[in-house]
């Protein structure tokens, strides 16, 4: 075990299997209810990795157990590629967006997949060579605002143009990091308890506000869940749109802990610079200093 896994393993609330199972089925109460609400529209970000897998798995599989007349409400799931992701990677996730698509009209699920690009502009390539940046550092990284979070903010603002308002589906873990885990305690929205009328015995998670998105809150099913618990689930339940969960494990096989590029909404969802060199779903250009990142540096 990594001292990262160790440290996350003395933070976090140690549950048995059966104790998580009976933990999935309240949460899966509660996605219905909370989608079943009111009309306000969805919007699920998905990079490919575990965390915003095991999320897009969770409100697939709780979505699916309603009966299809109330599955009314649609649920957007973005992913952003930066085109200069790492090709094995970049495939992976198209593919899985396409499996997404015919799976979701097979089953008749609200899901609707959109592979989002940057502008044209605000490309790696356009803005290194063409506008003359400097290759990207700690200090000065352009290219996550450019590249990542643009991008996926264009998108939830129409959103809300059209809607009036949005609820963000992350897959973000306090086990992540510390200040990962802090930044989600200061955009505490109030507790899923103040919206839901149900008396049921549904966990009741969190909501955050977004930083930069006006009429956004923020709805993270998995705050809460260790990284083995993350796995148990990705290997243990059928992945609903038919995409091999066992593949994904395999990909990471060998990556230090946490791996996993997540789509960015804001700046506070930001990665320290000792934290990225490590990660494996990221791009495969990103530099840093001397530093080329490549898929399972």
């Amino acid at each position: 075990m990594t001292t990262a896994q160790q440290a996350e393993n003395k933070n976090q609330q140690t549950r048995t299997v059966a104790e998580l199972v009976d933990y999935i089925q309240a949460l899966t109460t509660e996605i219905q209810e909370l989608y079943c609400l009111d009309e306000i529209p969805w919007v699920v970000g998905y990079s490919g990795g575990k965390d915003s897998t095991a999320t897009l798995q969770l409100i697939w599989n709780a979505i699916a157990a309603l009966a299809v007349e109330k599955r009314k409400k649609t649920i957007h799931v973005i992913t952003t590629d930066t085109l200069v992701e790492n090709p094995v990677v970049s495939v992976w996730v198209r593919k899985s967006l396409e499996r997404m698509k015919i799976a979701a009209q097979e089953q008749k699920m609200p899901i609707e997949p959109h592979l989002l690009h940057p502008e044209i502009k605000e490309t790696f390539w356009v803005s290194l060579i063409g506008k003359g940046y400097p290759t990207p550092r700690g200090k000065f990284r352009w290219c996550t605002d450019r590249l990542k979070i643009h991008p996926s903010n264009h998108f939830i603002r129409d959103v809300v143009r059209v809607n009036g308002e949005v609820i963000l589906v992350l897959g973000t873990r306090k086990a992540e990091s510390v200040k990962r885990a802090i930044s989600m305690e200061k955009h505490q929205a109030g507790s899923l308890k103040d919206r839901l009328i149900s008396n049921s015995s549904s966990p009741t998670s969190l909501l955050y506000h977004s930083a930069s998105l006006p009429n956004s809150l923020i709805y993270s099913p998995i705050e809460d869940w260790r990284t083995d618990e993350v796995w148990i689930y990705l290997n243990q339940w059928q992945n609903p749109w038919e995409y091999s969960n066992k593949d994904l494990f395999t990909m990471y096989r060998g990556a230090t802990a946490d791996n996993e590029c997540p789509l960015v909404v804001d700046t506070s969802t930001r990665i320290s610079h000792k934290l990225r060199k490590k990660r494996s779903f990221k791009l495969i250009k990103c530099i840093y200093g001397k530093h080329l990142s490549s898929f399972n540096r």
